[in-house]
């Protein structure tokens, strides 16, 4: 993958300034792509939900820039690299997609990182958390629109270690996300004074936590971290009610949970976890205004993967029409100049693509406490941006290190 790309970028500001004047759309359309799991373990997260979000997007655009109509076409590229690197080869080559938006899956969004640079198109990334998609691995084709695992570890795990809670065991998805994760989280906790005692690796899409929790609850430690998403996460923190686990002091930490997991599990079960997100339904005026009409459409409160599938793909049609191309690589030039609206957050867009914004700590109320349906989080804490991520200068992105911000 090329790494070195000021140059392209500024060649790609010019190329923006012709388009303006003439006007650049291949095949007359814009065509967005949303790719995700649509039954799978975080079809919860993402899924049906992630497509709403999207055509939310297109239509509040108006269905169409310049004249030029915008199409969205979707897959389930079901949690598996090789079939999505093939639904992109196909949407690349014959169904002439400009960008790829949702994306779970860390694995799979590392390999079409490298072909999206090789055919020259947008990649929208919502669904995964790893950070290394905006560090070592970065591309000027690429943007990161949610918490990344840097920034998870930065809330939940440095929130509970200041708490004194110092000895930790991992229960890790198997898989790149799950690995970044608790990396990320680890030095964290090993740069406030904690120490990691041990940790243990799960199947993707397990059923049965039996054996993990066991070795979790064994080695005494005070708090015991999931590395997992969706129906995951939901599971282990299942089972571990079942077994017992925290009734003996414990703790049991999701650090990477969504609203629909506290839906899923209940308060009764859920309550009094921490969790980190940038994005929750009822923060803002914003937030909740968009979190109204999503809920209109799906029948439930938006994650902040879908939350970040609407801000990007909404940002993305802006750059479109500020640019009039949709050339990837002006587009993603212009995405990085035009300031970015997050629910009427403050955010920007670092020249490594990774979108930055404030971080809230969450606790999840108990049962009593909750006023309506889906009312679950109390805030605790705002991290700011700058505090939050990396920058890109501290990212490993090569040919990142300033930013492109523009207020």
């Amino acid at each position: 993958m090329r790494r070195h790309w000021i140059a392209p970028l500024l060649v790609a500001c010019l190329w923006s300034c012709c388009a303006q004047a003439e006007g650049a759309f291949s095949d007359n359309k814009i065509v967005i792509g949303v790719m995700g799991d649509q039954s799978g373990v975080v079809s919860d997260v993402g899924g049906p939900g992630s497509v709403i979000a999207a055509k939310m997007a297109v239509e509040e655009a108006g269905g169409a820039v310049d004249g030029v109509p915008v199409e969205i076409i979707t897959a389930d590229h079901q949690n598996k690299p090789d079939v999505a690197l093939n639904i992109a080869r196909e949407w690349f080559d014959r169904r002439g997609v400009d960008a790829i938006v949702d994306l779970p899956h860390t694995g799979a969004v590392l390999g079409l990182m490298t072909l999206a640079t090789e055919k020259k198109r947008a990649l929208l990334v919502s669904g995964a958390a790893s950070a290394e998609i905006t560090g070592s691995r970065c591309s000027p084709y690429v943007s990161h629109w949610t918490d990344d695992t840097y920034a998870l570890a930065r809330g939940t795990a440095a929130a509970l270690t200041g708490q004194g809670l110092r000895s930790w065991f991992f229960l890790t998805a198997d898989y790149a996300f799950g690995y970044d994760l608790e990396r990320d989280a680890t030095k964290v906790v090993e740069a406030q004074g904690g120490k990691v005692v041990g940790s243990v690796r799960h199947p993707l899409n397990t059923a049965d936590f039996a054996s993990p929790l066991l070795q979790a609850q064994s080695s005494q430690a005070q708090v015991i971290a999931l590395a997992s998403a969706g129906a995951d996460t939901v599971n282990a923190i299942k089972q571990a009610s079942q077994f017992g686990i925290g009734d003996k002091g414990q703790r049991l930490v999701a650090l990477h949970a969504f609203v629909t997991d506290v839906n899923s599990l209940g308060l009764d079960v859920a309550q009094g976890m921490i969790i980190t997100t940038g994005f929750y339904w009822d923060d803002s005026a914003g937030t909740r205004a968009f979190a109204e009409r999503f809920y209109k459409r799906h029948g439930r409160m938006p994650t902040r993967e879908q939350a970040g599938v609407y801000a990007s793909v909404t940002h993305y049609l802006k750059a479109v029409k500020a640019s009039h191309s949709d050339d990837a690589l002006v587009v993603n030039s212009m995405m990085r100049q035009l300031p970015v609206d997050r629910f009427g957050g403050e955010a920007h867009m670092q020249a490594n693509g990774r979108v930055v914004y404030d971080l809230g700590i969450y606790r999840v109320k108990a049962p009593a406490a909750s006023r309506a349906p889906w009312d679950y989080y109390e805030k605790v804490a705002t991290i700011p941006a700058a505090n939050a991520f990396r920058s890109a200068a501290e990212s490993g992105c090569a040919g990142a290190s300033g930013e492109t911000k523009t207020q």
